[in-house]
């Protein structure tokens, strides 16, 4: 059974105190905290502007856990010119910030970091673009050893489909690589994210979940993403991950606030993952 959260990115103007009570109020496992790192001023809620040791007990004593670390690193700068640019330039600052998120997770006691791919540059060739991020991930996985942390990446940009995300993390063969599968972001590539669960396989780690009616967002099971078919096949796959409701208010502050769509959010996917259960097609 999955553990159900909700990302941060909900409740920009809350603090980590608040969040952490709604979430054990509302039923929900464990919360994914964004963070822009220290010194941010985006959300009163990231835990980089918090000693860590008060981070942790503020979530344990509603006994909620944190499922990961979200961050917003992404690998895909061009180094340019190709060569003379390694040395004019400053070509592993997302490296640095990705260790550094790996060391603050490492203090939260949190379990994954969430990181992506992104885009592929104007003009440069897709091989090319592919070998830096994966240049750059494989030094943040070298980072990662012996911290208790693990990295996913997330579907997105050049990478919106569960095979994107597979390619990158059979290229590289390492244990502490997996998938962070944006339910919505596959939709809108045209992918059937069912069909996405079952491509990743044991290496699916967390999963998004968010709804659409067109371009605007909306309560779960309301708009155009099969969000329902999404959770059935998370529950026929066997999947333990978190997975995290996204209200993105943090992005469209005309969104109505957070306690008005998480308590629900929390009833439907747990409605949907029960139906499935008692279906005899399942058992």
């Amino acid at each position: 059974m999955f553990k159900a959260a909700f990302s941060t990115v909900a409740c920009p103007e809350w603090t980590l105190e608040r969040a952490a009570r709604a979430a054990a109020e509302w039923g929900y496992d464990c919360i994914e905290l964004r963070t822009f790192g220290q010194g941010s001023t985006e959300i009163a809620c990231d835990p980089a502007l918090t000693a860590a040791a008060k981070v942790r007990r503020i979530m344990e004593e509603p006994g909620v856990g944190i499922c990961s670390l979200a961050t917003g690193v992404r690998f895909d700068e061009p180094i340019r010119p190709p060569v003379l640019g390694r040395v004019l330039s400053d070509t592993e600052r997302s490296v640095r910030q990705a260790k550094s998120m790996l060391d603050l997770a490492a203090r939260i006691e949190a379990p994954l970091v969430r990181v992506y791919g992104y885009e592929f540059p104007a003009g440069e060739p897709r091989k090319r673009a592919v070998a830096l991020i994966l240049e750059r991930l494989r030094l943040v996985l070298d980072a990662a050893r012996n911290t208790g942390v693990r990295v996913v990446i997330e579907n997105g940009g050049s990478f919106p489909r569960s095979a994107d995300l597979r390619d990158l993390i059979v290229a590289l063969g390492d244990p502490l690589l997996g998938a962070s599968y944006s339910a919505a972001a596959a939709h809108a590539a045209g992918e059937d994210p069912a069909e996405g669960v079952r491509a990743l396989g044991d290496r699916l780690w967390a999963a998004k979940v968010k709804d659409f009616a067109g371009h605007r967002a909306c309560p779960l099971g309301s708009g155009e993403v099969p969000c329902a078919r999404f959770v059935a096949a998370l529950a026929e796959s066997g999947f333990e991950g978190p997975l995290v409701f996204e209200w993105d208010r943090l992005w469209l502050p005309d969104l109505v606030p957070a306690d008005a769509v998480l308590p629900d959010a929390a009833r439907t996917m747990f409605a949907w993952a029960g139906a499935h259960a008692a279906t005899p097609a399942s058992r």
